[in-house]
């Protein structure tokens, strides 16, 4: 018979018998911010290369201030803007500068449209003149200064506008916005979502050039939320959503010349049918535009190179993957229009030099590892800066590397996660570090040898709270499955015995390219898992095939069946981890949020013999369900691979369900809908399948505000005891 430790109350009095000088962790303690880490604020680094600014608050005071900081010294030199001086506004969040540092965008309002968008308040301060500029009376979109600072362009309901900031006139770029129908210069929600940008326009160097992407969604089908909100009647909220399959926005590339006042739509000699334009950005002559065009089934990427003075186009580079290609925002322009370019096309991500004509000049880094952060090109010393897993996987440094390939040499020297932001003249970088035992410290180092030059700012105060409180060691390790070393992490109780037997709950993730097995200091979750730990529970989580930074092969071997290997590796983990001594197998349970809401419950349903419960937080549960460039990027279309569909989405096979299973949505989740939900509660019903639900009004994905986060918090948390803790 296996010894089963107790949990619950018995659990809590002996472990504060055992560790009577150490706090127990709670679900208020972590949604209260107890352990919040500090940071720093909208760091930018100064055109000179020797000072940076930084956006600070005075909470006490209620003001805001742009500060300029010493690389050297650390100290503060002055403070730029303080909004105690400017009596247009009362305070300001954000801030961006023109290109000469001359002009600064505050951002003093702000109201979400989808994830990445907003609609906000700016104004524009004049740093020589102290002339208070309002961009425009209306919320607007993605202002953006021209590189000369005698102009902004922003978006208003779907059209284009430009304000000379001299007059004080305006002039619209464009009349055909309409919402559910044409958006001009903004991305519409599937490119926003899926392509990571908002603003789809750019100004050329010498600003009196934009270009622009145009939007037609007419035909991409609505999808519409009811918004329970207070009132006595709910209103809808009705978008453009184009589902798997479904039809996409029509994308054109537009011109406007602002000397002679002409709109244009620009080309390229080659016909496209059904395609994406995931990328648009001047190169360093005025004249020409890069523009990226890709197929609808993302495995063909063309960069071309426009010349708007004649018009004429020509094709830079051409890139075929067997399954996808992924976009990046690596494209960089050197002084001769040569270009920085990171690709997969030795099977792992790598940094590519090529001529302004597309010649290939040479592959900069190469190696069984992952380029995960290009962070740019410093001209005078010709040395590139990157982000790598050379230190493997779970690892992140930062590099060094002549453009020609040689003299690589590591910057960073602590192993976990370094991310780096250097000097405008990279003769520094500030390193934000952590690692699992180490949270978020910021240090100054020289970036050509990376010498520590001095510690910017800490987490140690939160590291000495926690020292209060019952904290587990979070172990790193590989488990082979299916012929694979998979990273995993394991947390157990601080008082864990090998001699008793716990329960498992397992967390994933899974999502192609993801990463949740990484050295890096605690997510808010960890806190929970760490609470879990502390009232006898094991939690593991385990990268399985389809994730990222081990290479092309490993990651796209999911291609057209996602759901399939990952939720096999998962199976089989479960079952090896079910067979350790100390580890109950009748009680193992796996969770996931999103992807990994999907994950979970495949989990539970095709290892129903493995897995006693599952929690699914916004899952997609069919991936007829979701939208067209994520889903199509990894399966095609459903009329081209229906097997691919539905032999792995869990609204097919709820009738294996046998353990307990817990589904939680948003009303208003916008990315993966509670339609995905309502569509499972119902087949599950049908299947005469017992199970427990929860829908939170009017939440989006992330499912937060208010009291919302905690009461979710301790609904899966009471389902997790009652469901694996029972007799413990």
């Amino acid at each position: 018979m296996k010894l089963r430790p107790f949990v619950a109350v018995f659990a809590f009095l002996i472990t504060s018998l055992v560790f009577c000088q150490e706090k127990q962790i709670t679900l208020q303690d972590i949604w209260s911010g107890s352990f919040r880490t500090e940071g720093m604020q909208a760091l930018h680094s100064m055109a000179n290369g020797k000072q940076y600014s930084v956006l600070n608050f005075d909470r006490q005071n209620r003001t805001s201030t742009i500060d300029i900081y010493d690389y050297k010294t650390l100290e503060k030199v002055k403070t730029l803007i303080s909004s105690a001086d400017i009596a247009e506004i009362q305070g300001f969040f954000d801030y961006s500068f023109s290109a000469d540092e001359s002009q600064i965008i505050l951002t003093t309002k702000s109201q979400p449209v989808f994830r990445r968008s907003t609609l906000g308040e700016y104004y524009i301060y004049d740093l020589t003149t102290k002339k208070v500029t309002k961009v425009s009376d209306d919320l607007v979109q993605e202002p953006t200064l021209s590189p000369d600072g005698t102009k902004v362009a922003y978006g208003f309901e779907n059209n284009l506008y430009v304000k000379d900031l001299k007059s004080g006139s305006i002039e619209q770029l464009t009349s055909d916005g309409k919402k559910n129908s044409i958006i001009n210069g903004i991305t519409d929600w599937v490119y926003e979502e899926e392509f990571s940008f908002v603003r789809a326009f750019d100004w050329n160097a010498d600003s009196n050039q934009i270009a622009f992407i145009r939007f037609d969604e007419s035909d991409v089908p609505e999808f519409s939320m009811d918004v329970y909100g207070a009132d006595l009647y709910q209103t809808q909220h009705v978008f453009k959503y184009p589902k798997a399959g479904e039809a996409n926005s029509k994308v054109s590339i537009h011109l406007y010349d602002l000397t002679t006042n002409e709109l244009s739509e620009l080309g390229v000699s080659k016909t496209y049918e059904d395609f994406y334009i995931p990328r648009l950005e001047w190169t360093n002559d005025a004249s020409i535009l890069s523009v990226q065009f890709m197929n609808r089934h993302q495995n063909e990427l063309d960069l071309w190179f426009i010349d708007t003075n004649k018009p004429a186009s020509k094709l830079i580079l051409s890139e075929k993957d067997k399954a996808y290609i992924d976009v990046t925002f690596n494209l960089t322009f050197l002084k001769d229009d040569s270009f920085i370019w990171t690709s997969e096309l030795d099977g792992y991500n790598h940094v590519y030099h090529y001529s302004k004509e597309g010649k290939l000049i040479n592959q900069v880094t190469k190696g069984n590892w992952e380029v995960t952060n290009y962070y740019g090109f410093n001209e005078k010393a010709n040395t590139i800066y990157y982000q790598s897993t050379e230190n493997g996987s779970i690892n992140r440094d930062v590099y060094a590397i002549q453009l020609n390939g040689k003299n690589k040499k590591r910057l960073t020297q602590k192993d976990g996660t370094n991310s780096a932001s250097f000097s405008a003249d990279f003769t520094y970088f500030i390193n934000t570090f952590s690692s699992a035992t180490t949270p978020q410290e910021y240090t100054l180092h020289n970036s050509k040898s990376g010498q520590l030059v001095k510690l910017i700012k800490d987490n140690d105060a939160l590291t000495k709270r926690l020292e209060s409180y019952v904290m587990s060691e979070k172990e790193f390790s590989t488990i082979s499955v299916n012929g694979n070393d998979l990273n995993m992490w394991t947390i157990k109780p601080k008082d864990f015995d090998a001699n008793q037997v716990y329960p498992l709950f397992m967390y994933q993730y899974s999502g192609p390219g993801s990463q949740q097995v990484a050295n890096r200091w605690n997510s808010t979750n960890d806190y929970w898992y760490q609470m879990l730990a502390q009232q006898g529970f094991i939690v593991v989580c385990i990268d399985g095939r389809g994730t990222g930074f081990k290479g092309a092969d490993f990651k796209k071997v999911t291609q057209n069946e996602l759901g399939k290997y990952e939720v096999e590796d998962q199976i089989e983990a479960a079952k090896q981890l079910g067979k350790l001594s100390y580890i109950d197998a009748e009680r193992i349970g796996i969770w996931g949020w999103s992807y990994g809401g999907f994950m979970s419950s495949n989990a539970l349903l095709k290892g129903n013999d493995v897995f006693k419960m599952a929690i699914a937080v916004a899952p997609v549960t069919s991936w007829r369900f979701y939208d067209s460039i994520y889903t199509e990027r990894y399966m095609t279309t459903p009329q081209e691979n229906p097997t691919g569909y539905d032999e792995n989405s869990p609204i097919n096979h709820v009738d294996k369900l046998k353990g307990d299973y817990l589904l939680i949505h948003g009303t208003g989740d916008d990315n993966v809908h509670v339609q995905n939900t309502m569509r499972m509660v119902e087949a599950l019903i049908q299947a005469d399948k017992q199970f427990e639900w929860m829908i939170y009004p009017d939440k989006n994905h992330g499912i937060y505000g208010g009291n919302t986060r905690l009461h979710l918090y301790k609904k899966m948390t009471n389902f997790i005891h009652k469901t694996l803790g029972d007799n413990m």
